[in-house]
């Protein structure tokens, strides 16, 4: 009878043992937290951008102005337009046999380009090329006989660079590029003199864009 009793006990802590295996656990569910989305660059923006240009006859000077461009991303392929205009300083001098001086001064400067980039998250690594036109003015003096001549003319020629933009957040982003802009050479006349100034200008600058 004992022994009946203890295989019995036996048998009852067994169901009972896996009856409470089968209920359900309380333990929470393991939580995985949802992978962040990469920054995406598509979109209008509008900003002000600044720097500095060297070129024609050792010129130097500054440049300011604002952009407008617009960004399409596929994959991690950025392409877009963007266009700028910019006031401009950029002073050069040259001195010719008998007593012959010109002055030639890019006053202003706009571009119209294309821009073809490499996303890593925020930062943008892109190469751009376009339309380059500016205002050109010009004096030539010839000292022995008196004379002087000035000019206004707008010059066409291209634009070539590539720089690299990080996005603070949705809407800042910041950039910094070099430009290479080759505008058409303009001729000026004084007398019996006449020379032909070529104009072009690099340019190192800085922006801060809004993306809408």
């Amino acid at each position: 009878m004992k022994r009946l009793m203890i295989a019995s006990l036996s048998t009852l802590l067994g169901v009972a043992s896996a009856s409470a295996a089968d209920l359900p656990t309380h333990k929470a569910a393991p939580y995985f937290e949802p992978a962040q989305r990469a920054f995406d660059w598509t979109g209008f923006y509008a900003g002000v951008n600044g720097g500095v240009g060297w070129g024609t006859f050792g010129s130097t000077g500054g440049v300011f102005g604002g952009t407008v461009g617009y960004n399409y991303q596929i994959g991690q392929i950025v392409i877009g337009a963007e266009a700028d205009f910019d006031a401009a300083s950029l002073t050069g001098k040259a001195s010719y046999p008998l007593g012959v001086y010109q002055k030639t001064r890019l006053e202003s400067l706009t571009t119209e380009r294309l821009r073809l980039g490499y996303a890593m998250d925020r930062t943008l690594f892109y190469v751009t090329g376009g339309y380059a036109g500016g205002s050109v003015h010009q004096s030539l003096w010839d000292v022995p006989n008196g004379l002087f001549a000035a000019q206004d003319n707008w010059s066409n020629g291209y634009a070539v660079g590539g720089g690299v933009e990080y996005a603070f957040n949705s809407h800042i982003s910041a950039k910094a590029e070099y430009l290479y802009t080759q505008l058409t050479s303009q001729s000026i006349a004084v007398g019996p003199d006449s020379v032909r100034a070529p104009v072009n200008a690099s340019l190192f600058r800085v922006g801060l864009n809004y993306r809408f």
